[in-house]
This record gives structure tokens, C-alpha cells and sequence, in this order.
């Protein structure tokens, strides 16, 4: 496999981060599927021959795409440094969470689920998205562990409390099933979770 040049003046640097704005917004909002690499070229505003000096495929803009989406939108808005966590007020700060959690859905709402359903075809998605799951637990875990939670069994009650928030989100963003109460749903969650402590 060829290898592919990095730019280092400003310019360059632009117009790479550009294409690979470009392709990853239109495969979220398409599909990784029904996007090619010509209409990467056309959005960006660049030759196709371009987009091919900086990228092998359009999953490589794919990959570049999903770090770029983890390190600017979802870890800073998933970041817990600074937060302060009273034991007798967990239930505020589980509040706040899922409004995080929602707020991310939300905004992310296409790439959310192209990125769910390229995680069960592809091991190199599958890997960015697994990595920033972890990473999230571990920074929760860290954030409980600073405030005098007890460690054991720690990291699987945070990932556990994650898994049940994302779910959450995941009913009341996408699935809106009619039957269902979200509001008394995210009591249910925040009750379960706090019985964890």
C-alpha cells in the first residue's frame, strides 16, 4: 500500500481537514454505502486526484473522520474534569449526565447511527467506537473513585451506568416507541442506578 502524504503547510492542512469534513458528513448523511469518493471531491471543493493524495479510500476518510468526531465533539462534551461529585447528590448528577448523553444524540444524531451500523461491519470502526467507550468508562470511574465511591466493582457499575444511559437516549432520541413514559423511563434509570451505591 502506498503511503499517503501528510501536509504540513497551512494550506494543505486545510484542505485535508476539509475533505475529511466533507466525507464524513455525507456519510452520515447518506451512508458509508452511498457515498463515493467523487462526491467527497465535489463537496469539498477539490479534484478527486486531491482527495487521493491524501487518502487510500473513502474509508480512510471514514477512520479520519470518526478520531476527528471523537477528539472535537463527543470526548469534550463527554469530559468530567473539573466535575464535582457529592455522594448524597448523585441523582442531580445523573440528571446532568443523561442531559449530556441527550444533548450528544441530538446533535450527532446522523453520525450516531451510521457509526452504530459500521460497527457491526467494520473492526476498524468498531475499534474508534469501542476506544471512546472505554475511555468515557475510565473517566467516569476516575471521577466516582476521586469522590469516595468504593472501588470494588467500581468499573462495572460505570460501565453498566453508561450502557443504561445510552440506552435511554438511544429510546427517547431514535426509537420513540408511543407506549412508553420516557420521563418516568429516566426515573426507572437514575432509581436503578443509584441502587448500585
Amino acid at each position: 500500500m502506498e503511503s499517503k502524504r501528510m501536509p504540513i503547510q497551512k494550506r494543505s492542512i486545510e484542505k485535508r481537514d476539509k475533505i475529511i469534513r466533507a466525507g464524513f458528513e455525507l456519510i452520515c448523511s447518506f451512508g458509508y454505502h452511498n457515498t463515493n469518493t467523487a462526491e467527497i471531491a465535489k463537496k469539498a471543493g477539490v479534484s478527486t486526484g486531491i482527495v487521493y493524495q491524501y487518502f487510500e479510500d473513502k474509508h480512510d476518510i471514514l477512520i479520519e473522520g470518526l478520531k476527528k468526531y471523537s477528539d472535537e465533539i463527543f470526548y469534550p462534551m463527554m469530559n468530567f474534569k473539573g466535575v464535582v461529585l457529592h455522594k448524597n447528590d448523585l441523582t442531580s448528577f445523573l440528571e446532568n449526565l443523561i442531559e449530556e448523553y441527550l444533548k450528544n444524540h441530538t446533535l450527532s444524531s446522523g453520525v450516531h447511527q451510521e457509526m452504530m451500523a459500521m460497527v457491526h461491519e467494520d473492526s476498524e470502526v468498531a475499534f474508534y467506537y469501542y476506544q471512546n467507550e472505554m475511555r468515557v468508562t475510565y473517566d467516569l470511574y476516575d471521577l466516582f473513585l476521586r469522590n469516595g465511591f468504593d472501588k470494588k466493582e467500581l468499573l462495572e457499575k460505570v460501565h453498566v451506568i453508561l450502557g443504561m444511559i445510552d440506552h435511554l437516549c438511544h429510546e427517547i432520541v431514535y426509537h420513540r416507541h408511543e407506549n412508553i413514559d420516557y420521563t418516568v423511563m429516566k426515573k426507572v434509570v437514575i432509581f436503578s442506578i443509584t441502587t448500585l451505591f
